[in-house]
């Protein structure tokens, strides 16, 4: 039978099936015409184009008997770009990773292939239970040290869950995996003259699609099955602040194209507000945007059965459509009130990039869990040696208290030394200025306020005494996160010290920069067993994953002195001990000079972790005296003996 056209229904937007009739359906308030065309797989011309009925502002059309492998794309009058449905679930872009520019971006006319979830269900983790590690998928395993079938994959990921179940992480974080162009990117290398890649993917054009040269659809089912299987929960980092269209008005994916005054904002003079950085911002209070994040974000619960969301720049959810804060943001209470999404986790990083700080406040918007920045910048500064910041790092290891006590947990709060954005661990104590010039951007990207210290030599040394303090420092760090109230987030690699080599802004990265290099992972196996080892502590001590804040009743502060807690400006020593069953002993000397340290009385202490004597986590450790010496830049971490 020939292709039948009908007039078809304004509902649901987007693609949808009915028998052998297959319904379109696209919102355009400022268009004066719209038509839909019909490709080949991977062509560039229609080889058929039929105009659509308009319903207020939605235009419509059916289509009967679409041969098969069909996609297609829309067309506004006046404009001969053909632009990908918002709608879309299945873009037809290339499988093939850093192929070429994309001239055209139609969608398949396609249902979801049936899929075996096996019974498999979600873990359900509770929060305060949580160890997320935060990755890329390609990066973890491309490099040829991986070993795996199917390098840089969903298919690739599977293979390694047996590695991150070793690490002890229950949650994982991916970088975005929403549908992007990574060779839209005008970045060229300074000294290759060769063009870079839009790598880590915070540039999307469909908030539906699954990145496809990570992978089909099923083969991210698949993963999120297994992780599923084996008790890891997956949580998606989603951009939907703004668009890979960015600001440049001949770029036009979709958004632009279609509806460019009701997707993003902008001003009386049709320039765009740029709240986020990258040239647009997602106008999400608008009614009909607002309707097209919830439903992304419930077919991807529905769908794809992740348990929850990292947010980008998650205050743009806050502002309206002039770009003004509002008190009762429409899409964050609809977020609220969805039966849907209530149920998975929801992650904000209460921030943007025009200055809007919301750390601690978006727990009035509903069950809100955030990044908290605040515990990186104060752990990072008392721990580097910096005055004036005892008394915030010890509140930063109780929880927070201070942002979050007023209505929520320790849980309320992720807490990270490092992120993807920003230097490694390695990089915080061995950079004191970062070296992005590789970018193409002579070194003007990446933040200047970093709250690191290389520890007395710019870059890599020989020295063994500089060597010897960076890897304390790494390790006062990790024990900082990992004994802290709050949900812990390790960054892929920093177990076992990976290096950018002082790029602290590598998007553009596409090599070992970015990649886990598993043979660097073989050569320093003791940072990995320490950041095992930690892990595993913490899961064994249900204190260090309180489901409240902590009080007087559950912790005593220390000093030098033990019950005599220095909290003065000059102070750089912190230490206190638990008061619940098999107490804990935990101190940070971030001074330059050796503390004498008396260890709380009435009680026999054995020493678990020592960071001024190497990557080990004893598990009968050494018993300790009444006092101990602690050397510059050491923390400490005993427990009651029996």
């Amino acid at each position: 039978m020939g292709l039948e056209t009908d007039l078809g229904s304004p509902s649901p937007l987007g693609l949808s099936f009915h028998g052998k009739e297959c319904n379109f359906a696209l919102f355009s308030a400022h268009a004066k015409g719209v038509s839909i065309g019909l490709f080949g797989p991977h062509s560039e011309k229609p080889a058929r184009v039929f105009p659509m009925t308009r319903t207020k502002d939605v235009w419509h059309i059916a289509l009967k008997n679409i041969p098969e492998g069909a996609c297609y794309a829309y067309q506004c009058q006046g404009d001969d770009r053909w632009l990908l449905d918002p709608y879309a679930r299945f873009p037809d872009t290339s499988p093939i990773w850093g192929k070429a520019p994309w001239k055209r971006v139609a969608a398949r006319v396609a249902k979801p292939e049936p899929f075996d979830w096996q019974k498999v269900t979600p873990p359900h983790l509770a929060k305060e239970d949580l160890v997320i590690y935060e990755m890329h998928v390609r990066g973890f395993t491309i490099h040829g040290s991986s070993g795996v079938t199917s390098p840089g994959t969903y298919a690739g990921m599977i293979e390694k869950i047996p590695y991150l179940k070793e690490l002890g992480v229950n949650a994982v974080q991916l970088m975005p995996i929403y549908e992007f162009d990574e060779c839209h990117s005008k970045n060229i290398h300074p000294e290759t003259k060769q063009p870079l890649v839009n790598y880590w993917g915070y540039n999307p054009i469909s908030f539906f699609g699954v990145k496809r040269s990570y992978g089909s659809v099923n083969e991210f089912k698949t993963l999120v099955r297994e992780l599923h299987r084996n008790g890891i929960e997956i949580f998606l980092d989603v951009v939907y602040n703004h668009t890979g269209e960015g600001k440049e008005k001949e770029y036009a994916v979709s958004f632009r194209g279609i509806d460019n005054q009701t997707y993003y904002m902008v001003d009386a003079h049709g320039n765009y507000r740029d709240y986020t950085g990258c040239g647009n911002t997602v106008s999400t209070n608008h009614p009909v945007v607002q309707e097209l994040v919830l439903e992304s974000l419930r077919y991807f619960v529905e769908e794809m059965h992740v348990d929850g969301f990292r947010f980008d720049l998650s205050s743009i959810f806050t502002r309206g459509l002039d770009g003004k804060p509002m008190d009762h943001p429409p899409i964050l209470a609809a977020m609220a009130k969805d039966p849907v999404l209530r149920s998975v986790k929801l992650i904000a990083e209460a921030w943007d990039a025009a200055g809007l700080y919301q750390v601690g406040s978006f727990a009035k918007w509903g069950p809100w869990t955030e990044w908290n920045g605040k515990f990186r910048d104060m752990a990072r500064s008392f721990l580097k040696g910096t005055d004036d910041g005892a008394g915030s790092f010890a509140h930063a290891l109780c929880g927070s208290d201070a942002l979050y006590g007023w209505t929520k947990t320790p849980a309320s709060g992720i807490n990270f030394i490092t992120a993807h954005d920003g230097y490694s661990l390695r990089d915080l104590v061995t950079y004191q200025h970062k070296h992005n010039l590789n970018n193409g951007e002579k070194n003007c990207d990446g933040s200047d306020h970093n709250l690191n210290w290389n520890c007395g030599v710019e870059g890599e040394t020989e020295n063994r005494e500089i060597n010897a303090l960076r890897d304390s420092q790494m390790r006062n760090h990790l024990l900082a996160l990992f004994l802290s109230q709050g949900i812990p987030m390790l960054l892929m690699g920093d177990e076992y010290g990976h290096t950018r080599l002082g790029n602290n802004n590598p998007y553009v990265q596409d090599n070992e920069i970015n990649w886990f290099l598993w043979n660097a992972l073989k050569k320093r196996q003791d940072v990995f067993h320490f950041v095992r080892d930690l892990i595993a502590f913490r899961k064994d001590h249900s204190f260090l994953r309180s489901n409240r804040f902590l009080t007087d009743k559950d912790i005593e502060w220390h000093g030098r002195k033990g019950h005599s807690p220095d909290w003065s400006r000059r102070s750089r020593f912190v230490s206190f001990s638990t008061k619940h069953s098999r107490r804990l002993f935990i101190a940070f000397n971030a001074n330059f000079q050796t503390a004498e340290v008396e260890l709380p009385s009435g009680t026999s202490w054995k020493l678990v972790v020592d960071t001024k004597d190497g990557w080990e986590l004893h598990k009968n450790g050494p018993k300790l005296g009444n006092t101990l010496q602690m050397i510059p830049h050491s923390s400490i971490l005993a427990i009651e003996s029996t």
